[in-house]
């Protein structure tokens, strides 16, 4: 069999541990040839393409980012200039002159959508979810996830000493614009006191209480930590708009910090190059076994997949009865709601 791999999407750590494990699993074990794809679907459609082989995925294990470089390219999106409704057909001929026996797509939530809608038009497809956000439906966790949030848990470690010294308000603004995934974890395990999630809302009356009580309690410093999607008047900068209203309303002296693409970037982590190994590794068994069309996923601590056309249109989201949110509230952390 010759499968392609191709990532697509946002950047993240483990993509390439990812690569490593469809592509070594399917060389070593299964004696397939397998070719990367350039560029997500943009390589795709204009056939940039390398051969893979077992040096050539040696020492990409601990490589953030991705060898095969990346795009938002999303060829089934309606658009205007001529020609643009031809790019599904173009990519089914591709795959076809490319000899390809499937489609291995790394990616988030717009990628496997296209990965569901390339294997209704009869391709056979094997995704892969992949985000820093965790907010893919159908898996308990995605790799990536746990990089950023150790990434963004050492800087608010960072961030208390500042605060503490100069009794001031530390507001830290996270990745997660639908979901508020990186925030709780981050948030939670980086001791802050408030925590603002996109699904929750929040009151600001009551977060300048909080702050306002901690300093009459004698704790004169505090760490907010926010995700970039929750709703601000006027769709002000989260981190901007909670530091303004809190010194405004409270006197304390509040500063922010915006730790923006540095989740993303960087080596991977243990439990995320051996998550990425696990998914990479049942995708390629999938392949052999002629189980096409569906999403790898892990639930619980096992490694399953669902069906592609399960997954899109779907996010998931934080609860308010998740567990650290519920425990997080019992030892007088606020969510602002």
């Amino acid at each position: 069999m010759k499968i392609g791999i191709l990532s697509s999407g946002g950047d993240c750590p483990g993509i390439n541990a990812t690569i490593r494990g469809v592509g070594k699993t399917a060389i070593m074990h299964y004696g397939m040839e397998v070719i990367g794809i350039h560029s997500g679907f943009v390589g795709l459609l204009n056939k940039d393409v390398q051969t893979f082989d077992e040096r050539s995925l040696s020492g990409i294990l601990n490589l953030g980012g991705t060898i095969l470089g990346t795009s938002r390219e999303k060829p089934f999106r309606k658009l205007l200039a001529s020609g643009e409704s031809e790019k599904p057909q173009l990519i089914r001929q591709n795959y076809e002159e490319l000899g390809l026996d499937c489609l291995v797509c790394i990616g988030g939530n717009g990628t496997q959508k296209t990965a569901g809608m390339l294997s209704a038009m009869g391709l056979n497809v094997i995704g892969v979810p992949k985000t820093i956000d965790n907010d893919i439906w159908g898996t308990d966790i995605t790799f990536g996830f746990d990089t950023a949030v150790n990434i963004a848990t050492e800087a608010i470690d960072r961030l208390h000493s500042t605060a503490s010294s100069h009794k001031r308000v530390m507001v830290v603004e996270v990745m997660g614009h639908h979901a508020g995934w990186i925030a709780l974890y981050a948030g939670m395990a980086g001791g802050a006191d408030v925590i603002l999630l996109p699904e929750l809302g929040f009151d600001m009356d009551k977060i300048n209480e909080v702050i306002l009580d901690r300093a009459r309690r004698g704790k004169p410093y505090s760490i907010v930590v926010v995700a970039e999607g929750i709703e601000t008047p006027d769709k002000e900068r989260p981190s901007v708009y909670v530091t303004r209203v809190i010194e405004e309303a409270t006197g304390i002296e509040s500063r922010d910090t915006v730790l923006g693409y540095i989740q993303r970037g960087g080596n991977p982590s243990p439990f995320d190059r051996n998550l990425a190994t696990r998914l990479g590794g049942y995708a390629t068994e999938l392949i052999a076994n002629g189980q096409f069309g569906r999403m790898v996923c892990m639930k619980g601590n096992e490694v399953e997949s669902i069906p592609l056309s399960e997954v899109a249109g779907k996010l998931k989201l934080v609860t308010p009865e998740h567990d650290l949110i519920v425990q997080g509230k019992r030892m007088g952390i606020s969510f602002g709601d």
